[in-house]
Formats: structure tokens, C-alpha cells, sequence
């Protein structure tokens, strides 16, 4: 969410950051926030004379009744004088309501105005025109066939959609055996090197507050991916993130403090509403699933520096359990509102011979930490804003996909690498069971 002086001194900036996202229809929308603004601090002016006449009309009435007993024409004054300050109070009211509605009004449209983005990201209406930056490792295609990835999966009696849909509806899954075990393999080990990075690692909750869930994400992707609890202020988390995050609420973090790193374990729920393609079945696109995350809160100057820092830790990280992956720029039509800058690390798919997402790294500049009232306390005593970052470290069972096609060999079996051994108590190959 951007500052509403900084829209106010640069409605052009702000008109053409809305046509680079190319959402036109937001236009009018900065008009008519500049025209509440100027409304509600005609109010706010109005109001405080009013209260600083309170006193002195006080005291002049005080002093008109006390003449009044020697001069009975000061008592008349004196009733004009109380009708002046009686109609000063219910004017007062007046405008206390109307600074309360053009707070409200002016704080719902400032949550549809997106965040100015950095001037490296490519322009495009949608993901169609994202722009591959870097590949990292070779994309091997094998001379085997690779079946689709519930299919390598049941061939270790690994999944079972069947009875999960029987439980719970379409979207989720039973995984069993060594699927399972490799799942919670792959997590343990992202959890141990981000640790070894210097995050420090949490367990967040899983539901938070609506005033957490306005905070931390836009209007648009609220409504497409959280589930909210019936009958309480709470909302199922889609990614740790939001709670992470949430964490620094109405909070003043001292700068020695920054940055702030934290790699955060969580089970994560999504609607993920619209049409799903083939290739989004099994346990591709599902209502629940569970993730490492990474999110940091920093000083302004040091954001981009730690964005860099954040995706290739996913890299380093795909690298070594050796699949091979590209980053790929997003461009301004294919980003949120609230973020300056993203890209998504994307893993090489050997079954359908190209890349699909693995991992997403955003920086979010100051508007999470505006929305939530995150400020910064600097050694000279001055606040300001910090800026947020986050990004994936593993979300299986997406991973698994890329995992179990990546170290698929022609006789069924698969491949544990090195360094993930230790979190499968030794063992370096998995044997199907059919």
C-alpha cells in the first residue's frame, strides 16, 4: 500500500504504475482518493479550530456571566456565546463522522492501488511475458518413458487421491511409505539449510486475525485463496508468510534488531479456484500441502541486496538435491499489488520437457510493513518503515514431482542424493513395490 502523500504529490507516477500493470480500470481510482484526501484534511483543519475555540469561547462566557450580575445586558451576550459553542459541537460531531467515513473510504481504495514497481521489471500484461534470466544445471530429457507423477507414485504405493477424495473431496491426498517419508525428508533437510544460512526457524500459527490477512496480501488474492473459519475472525493460512509476517504487528523493531530472519515450517490451505489443465492434477494444484518459507524484514536500502540473496538460496538449494532450474523474471502484469519485484524459480520437468514453478522470492518494499504498522526505531530516534521479502524454500508435494521425475531411472527406481541420505536413514535408492 502506498502512502497517501506519496499519491497525492505524484497522481501522474502512480497513473502510470497502474497502466504498466496494465489495470486500466484503477485509474479513476486515484482521482477520487486525491479528492477524499483534500475533503478529510479540510475536516481534520475544520475540526481542530473548533476545538481550539473551545476554550476561549469558555472562558468568555465565563466572563460575560460574572458581568452580567452588575450588567444583566452581559446575560444575553452570554446566551449568544452558548448557542456559538453548542453549534460549534454538533458541528464538531459532523465532522468527526465525516473524518471517520473518508478515513474508511480513503483506506479501502488506497487497498486497490498496486505498489510502484522497481524499474527492472519487464513489462507484460500476464505470465505470458515473464522473462527466463538463468538457467542452473542441464535438463536432461532420458530415453525412457516417465509416467505422469501419481503414477511413479503408486508404483511405491506412495498415494492414494482415491481415498482422499472419498474424505475430502477433490484436491487432496493420502501419501504413504516412502513417498511420505521423502516428503518429510525434503523438508527437514530445506529446514536444516536455511538454518545453516542463519535463519532462525519457526513454527507459526496456522490461523490468523482478518486485519493480519488485509496486512499481508491484496484484496483480489484474499478472496481467491483463503478459508475463512465460520463464525470467528480467523482465516486459514495459504503460506506461512502471512503469519510470519504478522508476527511484527503494531511492533517498533529496534534497527540493531534488523534484519530479521526467520525460515518458517507450515501446512498450507488454498481455494485455488478456476480451471485446473492436465497438467494440474494429482498433486500438482491442491487445497492443502505443506512448505518451507523464508522471510525477511530489513532496512529500505538493503532490500534488493537481500532479494538477490533469497532466490538463489532456492537455487543453491534445487541444485543440490540435483534438479535442474531457471529463474524467471516476473513481468508487471504477472505481479500482486503489494510487490515491487518478483521471480519465480521454476524446475525442470524431464516428463514434459520444459520448467514449471517450484519456488516464488517477492519483494514487498514498505507495504506490508505500512498496512501492519511495522516501523523501525533509527539510532537517531527517528521511525521509518522497513521493507518485507519472502520466498519458498520447498513446497512438496509440488517438489516431489520434480524430485521423483528428475531421479526416475528406466528400471522404476529412484535416486536419493547425497546430501538428502541422512534424512532417509541412509538410504540411496528407492526400490518400487510394483
Amino acid at each position: 500500500m502506498l502512502d497517501i502523500r506519496f499519491v497525492r504529490e505524484n497522481p501522474d507516477l502512480v497513473k502510470e504504475n497502474i497502466k504498466k500493470k496494465f489495470q486500466d480500470q484503477k485509474l479513476p481510482l486515484v482521482d477520487e482518493v486525491i479528492e477524499l484526501d483534500a475533503k478529510n484534511r479540510a475536516a481534520i483543519t475544520e475540526a481542530s479550530e473548533i476545538r481550539a475555540s473551545r476554550n476561549t469561547l469558555s472562558k468568555q462566557i465565563g466572563i460575560l456571566m460574572g458581568q452580567a450580575k452588575k450588567d444583566p445586558s452581559k446575560l444575553e451576550e452570554a446566551e449568544k456565546v452558548k448557542a456559538q459553542v453548542k453549534a460549534n459541537a454538533d458541528r464538531l460531531a459532523e465532522l468527526e463522522t465525516l473524518e471517520e467515513e473518508y478515513a474508511q473510504r480513503i483506506h479501502a481504495i488506497m487497498l486497490n492501488i498496486p505498489n510502484i514497481i522497481d524499474p527492472s521489471v519487464p513489462i507484460g500484461p500476464d505470465d505470458s511475458a515473464n522473462v527466463e534470466v538463468e538457467r542452473f544445471g542441464e535438463p536432461v530429457v532420458p530415453d525412457f518413458e516417465i509416467p505422469y507423477h501419481t503414477k511413479i507414485m503408486e508404483s511405491f504405493n506412495g498415494v492414494d487421491m482415491d481415498a482422499a477424495g472419498r474424505v475430502s473431496g477433490n484436491g487432496f491426498y493420502y501419501l504413504m511409505g516412502d513417498i511420505a517419508r521423502l516428503h518429510s525428508a525434503v523438508l527437514a533437510y530445506a529446514r536444516d539449510f536455511m538454518i545453516n544460512k542463519g535463519f532462525i526457524y519457526c513454527i507459526p500459527p496456522f490461523m490468523i486475525h482478518g486485519n493480519v490477512v488485509e496486512g499481508v496480501m491484496s484484496q483480489t488474492d484474499m478472496d481467491a485463496m483463503m478459508y475463512k473459519i465460520e463464525g470467528e475472525d480467523l482465516y486459514l493460512i495459504g503460506t506461512s508468510e502471512h503469519s510470519m509476517i504478522g508476527k511484527f504487528i503494531d511492533q517498533i523493531i529496534p534497527e540493531d534488531k534488523l534484519p530479521q530472519t526467520l525460515t518458517s515450517y507450515s501446512p498450507c490451505f488454498r481455494k485455488e479456484k478456476g480451471a485446473h489443465g492436465i497438467e494440474e492434477r494429482g498433486v500438482y494444484r491442491i487445497h492443502q500441502f505443506e512448505k518451507q518459507e523464508m522471510i525477511v524484514v530489513c532496512k529500505p536500502e538493503d532490500s534488493m541486496a537481500w532479494y538477490e540473496k533469497m532466490w538463489r538460496f532456492s537455487v543453491e538449494l534445487f541444485r543440490s538435491l540435483e534438479i535442474p532450474v531457471r529463474q524467471l523474471e516476473c513481468c508487471s502484469g504477472d505481479l500482486a499489488d503489494l510487490k515491487v519485484k518478483s521471480c519465480d524459480i521454476e524446475a525442470w520437468s524431464p516428463r514434459q520437457q520444459k520448467y514449471f514453478e517450484v519456488c516464488s522470492c517477492s519483494n514487498l518494499g514498505d507495504a506490508q510493513a505500512r498496512r501492519l504498522k511495522i516501523r523501525v526505531k533509527g539510532a537517531d530516534g527517528k521511525m521509518y518503515l522497513p521493507h518485507t521479502l519472502n520466498n519458498t524454500v520447498v513446497a512438496p508435494p509440488r517438489m516431489l514431482i520434480a524430485f521423483l521425475e528428475n531421479h526416475l531411472q528406466a528400471d522404476g527406481s529412484v535416486t536419493i542424493p547425497e546430501v538428502l541420505r541422512p534424512y532417509m536413514g541412509g538410504t540411496e535408492i528407492l526400490i518400487p513395490n510394483k
